[in-house]
């Protein structure tokens, strides 16, 4: 494993949605809001805390959760406000750290091992975000993403929170083996077959235990990953070649019309994006992750330049329906590439990308 100190840090907004929303109608502070379309295939887009304890999750049909808490306020998604706020807050960031990798509307890590003080500077930068924008990040911070990530999301809301590899690896080894990333429902389950349950338990199963029922490169990354090493850089924005929308989501999606209802979604999100930046765009695309962490992405370059969202959320939806996913789906996202001022990236017709989105 590389020895390399690192210090590395993970922002996340707290329910950065419905959070917005809450600013611009604080009388619904306190009570359970869901930010979820209307429509007869409408999904929810994210919910408050206090809605989730009503269990309602992102992904989830809105139908659904408004049988689950009726007396929720359900407001429509703005996307448009949201990339607004999120540029807001992350220009803070970037103002502040020169490291920074943007992973989401709502998240990113943060390379400060140049830092002399890094906690300090981190606990400066979430006073000045709440006092600008009202938003509240927590903040994971270790020796790598996957320690900074797992951190953020297990001490949410308002965390602060920082371990050394061998800290995370001991604190979360009685926690179930899903917490870690990389790690859905299904290869739980098959984890659970072997007798591994918890993290401790991957931690100490023999090699040759999981490279029999896994194959040896996959048990390596799984034993790896138990033990939190993890080498990957944080990578910073260069010129955009392309644009994307994402969402990972709280549990495995099988069902198609609340897939499509969230492709419908990031693509009007994506829509958003591209017309507060100006931009235009020939190649639309969609990323496609199973439970298993198979990871497909398919593309089509389109005869002329779009930003609006029917044209892409038509296109990502027909690329997705192509792929027709022979599992359930962890995380979609969308992309766009080719923009008006670049030649295409790709040639005309359908393709698989090979860059990530």
């Amino acid at each position: 494993m590389n020895t390399i100190r690192r210090v590395i840090a993970h922002l996340d907004i707290d329910a950065f949605y419905a959070s917005v929303e809450l600013q611009r109608h604080p009388q619904a502070r306190g009570r359970p809001l869901v930010v979820a379309g209307s429509g007869p295939r409408a999904v929810v887009t994210t919910a408050s805390y206090e809605a989730r304890a009503y269990g309602i999750e992102s992904a989830m049909p809105a139908a659904r959760a408004r049988a689950l808490c009726p007396h929720a306020i359900f407001l429509e998604p703005d996307f448009a406000t949201y990339r607004t706020k999120s540029r807001e807050l992350w220009e803070i960031v970037r103002g502040r750290f020169s490291v920074v990798g943007q992973v989401g509307i709502d998240e990113a890590y943060v390379d400060v091992t140049a830092l002399a003080r890094p906690l300090p500077a981190l606990r400066a930068l979430v006073a000045e975000v709440s006092a600008a924008t009202g938003l509240v990040l927590s903040v994971g911070v270790g020796p790598s993403r996957l320690v900074a990530k797992t951190i953020s999301s297990a001490f949410k809301p308002a965390a602060f929170v920082a371990m050394g590899r061998e800290q995370a690896a001991a604190h979360f080894a009685g926690h179930p083996a899903q917490t870690l990333q990389g790690v859905g429902p299904k290869t739980a389950e098959r984890l659970a077959a072997l007798g591994l349950r918890t993290i401790g338990e991957l931690q100490r199963a023999p090699l040759a235990l999981l490279s029999d029922r896994f194959g040896e490169r996959q048990a390596r990354a799984l034993h790896a990953r138990a033990s939190f090493h993890d080498d990957s850089p944080v990578e910073t924005e260069r010129a955009a070649k392309s644009r994307s929308s994402e969402v990972t989501f709280p549990r495995d999606v099988s069902e198609t019309a609340a897939l499509e209802a969230t492709i419908d979604r990031l693509a009007r999100e994506l829509a958003a994006g591209l017309r507060s930046r100006a931009l235009r765009a020939r190649t639309i695309g969609v990323k496609i992750r199973l439970d298993d962490w198979t990871t497909a992405t398919r593309a089509r370059t389109l005869d002329c330049y779009v930003d609006d969202e029917t044209t892409i959320a038509a296109t990502a939806v027909e690329l997705f329906r192509a792929y027709a996913p022979p599992r359930p789906v962890r995380l979609l996202g969308v992309r766009a590439a080719s923009f008006a001022d670049e030649p295409a990236s790709s040639p005309a017709g359908e393709a698989q990308l090979a860059l990530p989105l």
